[in-house]
């Protein structure tokens, strides 16, 4: 089971004795009580909780519960990593959207009037200027201790820091590149553009690869996990870098599918339920446990903010607590045509009583249907209604990898196969009850809808519109984009989000990226 989950608490504690909080986003050198190579000399099993430790901030917020987090905000729990690829990733697109409305997060909801003091902007920034340092830090550290499966550790950490400066490129274009060599430094750390801060993470996970173990322990990464994200920074490559990498992407999810010994799950809701740590699926899960490690910011946030009182029997989804928040819009929901008809198991995951098809209001909570992809109830078994969350995020999965395929293929990678992408795409459906397409069927417009109906909810969506030029301009519309009902252009200039004043303020080598 989620044995990582325990680990995280032991990590929580022993973190929040060594460091304090990152209020400068830009300061890079942590205010240490007992330093760590001390810590790790006395007690060397200690490094398990440290790792645990930042494996848990993609999905906490901080490290004395719910309430508190690692980094500056007035609602921690609004800080943490996944919350802010929801906020930035999924509702800035196509498929949901959010109805509060508070302080800046109508401007991603309807990808408008973005600006550098949008406090969600921020959050995403300083999670990553939090765990790049803290990262490099117990990598120094462990490198004058003696401990066991030292190069393992380090490689996991490795990755660690290279997930998230992959979310520097994805979302800003630009950052400061801390490394081993320049980590504590006191003048300010120069601008890296996209490039270089690509190929330091390609070089990173090119050595890591060779280093980390096949298999790991549920939660932690491995040699697939590392793979899939060298996988997702190449496909991406032409928009990050401007020139196109997708042999590069085909090879590494080939070795994701063809060594990672992992298997489609053969339910699909199954994969977002509350025991989806059985999945023969995930490749890398971020961890939620509604006892062990709650937070208002892992699939807590997707769970209770998809439920309300108003119009549903929020126990059919494992909460007691529902925030009347998240809904899809047509965009998603009309992609598998009528609902009521439709064979596609995916098509029932929304609820549409008492809920209007159009979405003419993105503040009425009637309008627009409520995902209920992800639930707190588990597959198989009993379940009890919590107001945390257990289930675990999929941040990387199988189907994701076969639909990856499916496009290198498309967009003429050398060393695929036509019949074979086929047959990925049709697993995916044939999995869901959607039914077989043919070769004729499969195009690139065919293959971003069945990302759609496959991956949405789970922080690629944005990303995908980039890549497939769809985001921006006026070539594709939907609701609320652009801020009206029907949808409009939008400039290129929200292909990435400005860098917040406060990192502007704190390092004086940043610039504004252009437009804002």
């Amino acid at each position: 089971m989620k044995n990582i989950s325990k680990k995280i608490i032991l990590g929580l504690f022993t973190m929040t004795l060594l460091l304090s909080s990152c209020s400068d986003e830009l300061d890079t050198t942590p205010k240490v009580e007992l330093s760590l190579e001390n810590l790790l000399a006395k007690d060397p099993n200690a490094v398990q909780g440290l790792l645990s430790k930042m494996y848990g901030t993609f999905a906490l917020s901080g490290s004395k519960g719910a309430g508190s987090s690692d980094i500056t905000g007035p609602d921690p729990g609004e800080t943490a990593y996944l919350r802010s690829i929801i906020n930035l990733q999924e509702f800035t697109a196509d498929g949901m959207k959010n109805r509060w409305g508070d302080d800046g997060l109508d401007q991603l909801t309807t990808s408008s009037r973005w600006n550098p003091n949008n406090k969600f902007f921020r959050y995403l920034f300083d999670r990553v200027y939090y765990i790049v340092p803290q990262t490099t830090s117990l990598i120094l550290a462990i490198d004058k201790v003696n401990i066991e499966n030292k190069e393992q550790i380090v490689s996991e950490l490795r990755f660690i820091r290279a997930l998230a400066y992959y979310s520097m490129i994805d979302c800003f274009g630009k950052g400061v590149l801390v490394t081993n060599e320049n980590y504590g430094t006191t003048e300010p750390l120069p601008e890296a553009s996209r490039t270089e801060l690509f190929n330091y993470v390609e070089s990173e996970l090119l050595d890591v690869e060779g280093k980390i173990s096949l298999t790991n322990e549920y939660g932690r990464a491995n040699k697939s996990v590392v793979r899939m994200l060298l996988a997702k920074l190449y496909l991406n490559a032409q928009v990050y870098t401007g020139t196109q990498r997708w042999d590069d992407a085909l090879t590494y999810t080939n070795k994701v599918i063809n060594e990672g010994n992992y298997h489609l799950a053969d339910s699909f809701v199954s994969q977002f339920s509350g025991d989806n740590y059985n999945s023969t699926e995930v490749i890398f899960p971020l961890i939620a446990d509604a006892v062990v490690s709650q937070s208002f910011g892992n699939t807590t946030y997707i769970v209770n903010g998809s439920c309300s009182t108003e119009t549903m029997n929020i126990n059919d989804f494992g909460t007691s607590d529902a925030w009347t928040g998240h809904r899809a819009t047509k965009a998603w929901y009309g992609l598998y045509g009528d609902l009521d008809t439709s064979p596609d198991d995916r098509a029932k995951l929304f609820w549409t009583e008492s809920h209007n098809y159009e979405m003419a209001n993105y503040k009425v909570w009637a309008d627009g249907y409520p995902s209920v992809k992800f639930r707190n109830t588990n597959f198989t078994g009993t379940s009890v209604s919590t107001p945390f969350s257990s289930t675990d995020f999929p941040l990387y999965r199988l189907a994701d990898a076969y639909l990856m395929y499916a496009e290198c293929v498309l967009r003429g990678a050398a060393g695929g196969s036509a019949s074979q992408a086929l047959d990925y795409v049709n697993a995916v459906r044939n999995r869901s009850h959607a039914g077989a397409i043919t070769s004729g069927e499969l195009n690139l417009d065919f293959l971003l809808d069945e990302r759609a109906r496959e991956l949405n909810l789970e922080g690629h969506r944005r990303t995908d519109l980039i890549r497939f030029g769809k985001f921006t301009g006026g070539s594709y519309i939907w609701p609320w984009k652009g801020n009206t009902a029907e949808g409009t252009s939008i400039p290129d200039t929200y292909k990435v989000f400005p860098i917040p004043q406060t990192a502007l303020q704190a390092n004086p080598n940043l610039t504004q990226n252009t437009g804002y």
